[in-house]
C-alpha cells in the first residue's frame, strides 16, 4: 500500500478534526506530564494536544513517513514526532495521557491491543480512542463489491479491511482491565462540497489499499466506476452532499 497523502486527507481538516475534538473533550486530566498521540497523522491535531497542556511532553507517533514529514511544521520544545507503528509502540516511561484518533481500526486483531496501551499509563492515567463504525454503509459496501469482481478481483482478494466494533464491546474490554469507562457512537452528518466528494473523502483514507494495488490503468476503470456508484448513493443537494459518518468512542481511565 502507498503512502499516505498528507495534503489529500486534509482536503476535510475541518470535519476530520471534530471527532478528535469531541474525544479528548472527555479526557479529564488535570496537569499531564507526558501525552502520546498514536496515529498522529499530519500533526495537525496533535499541536491541539500541545497547547491544552503547555507544561506536558507531547509526542505524535506515525507509521506514515509522509505524515511525520508534515508533522514536522508543529514541533517544538515539548512537542515531537516520530515514525513508529502502533503495534510496537512502547514508552520508557508511564505514560498520562494516550490519545489514538481514527487509527485503530487499521490495526488487525486491535482489541488485542488494548491491554498493551492500559499498562503503558500511569495509575490514573487516560486512554482515550476513536474510530469510524461505518463499514457496513455505501461507502465501503460499494467499494468491496466492486474490487471483489473481475478484473479487479486479482488484485484486490488478498487486502487486510479495516475494522471496528461496537461502543459495546469496547466498553466491556476496558472494564475488564479494571478501568473506569466512558463509550459512545455520535454520527456527524457531513455537508462536503465540489464534484465526486465522497469519493475524494474515503479514497484518501479506506479505500487508499484498493486503490494503491490496482495498476495505473485498471485504477482508472475502477475509480470511474467507483465514482458513479457513490455520486448515485449520495446524490448532490443544492446545499452540498451529506455524507453521514458513524464514529465510536471510548475514554478509559486507569485505576
Amino acid at each position: 500500500m502507498s503512502d499516505w497523502d498528507p495534503t489529500d486527507y486534509l482536503r476535510y481538516a475541518d470535519e476530520r478534526s471534530r471527532p478528535f475534538v469531541d474525544l479528548t473533550a472527555r479526557i479529564d486530566a488535570d496537569a499531564p506530564q507526558r501525552v502520546v498521540d498514536l496515529g498522529c497523522g499530519p500533526g495537525n491535531l496533535t499541536a491541539l494536544l500541545a497547547r491544552r497542556w503547555p507544561d506536558a511532553e507531547v509526542e505524535g507517533v506515525d507509521a506514515s513517513p509522509a505524515m511525520i514529514r508534515r508533522a514536522g511544521q508543529y514541533a517544538g520544545d515539548r512537542l515531537r514526532f516520530s515514525l513508529g507503528d502502533i503495534r510496537d509502540w512502547q514508552d520508557a516511561e508511564p505514560v498520562d495521557v494516550v490519545v489514538s484518533n481514527a487509527t485503530l481500526q487499521w490495526v488487525p486483531g486491535h482489541r488485542a491491543v488494548l491491554p498493551r496501551l492500559v499498562g503503558a499509563l500511569r495509575p490514573g492515567g487516560w486512554l482515550a480512542f476513536q474510530v469510524p463504525g461505518n463499514f457496513d454503509q455505501p461507502s465501503h459496501r460499494l467499494l468491496h463489491e466492486l474490487a471483489d469482481r473481475p478484473p479487479y478481483a486479482e488484485w484486490t482478494r488478498d487486502l487486510e479491511r479495516p475494522a471496528a466494533f461496537d461502543p459495546e464491546v469496547y466498553l466491556a474490554d476496558l472494564a475488564e482491565l479494571g478501568c473506569r469507562v466512558q463509550a459512545w457512537e455520535t454520527t456527524y452528518l457531513h455537508v462536503l462540497a465540489g464534484p465526486d466528494p465522497v469519493f475524494h473523502w474515503i479514497s484518501s483514507t479506506g479505500a487508499r489499499p484498493v486503490l494503491g494495488a490496482l495498476p495505473d490503468g485498471l485504477r482508472d476503470d475502477f475509480e470511474a466506476a467507483y465514482k458513479k456508484r457513490l455520486n448515485e448513493a449520495y446524490p448532490p443537494r443544492t446545499y452540498g452532499t451529506v455524507l453521514p459518518y458513524r464514529r465510536i468512542f471510548a475514554v478509559a481511565v486507569k485505576p
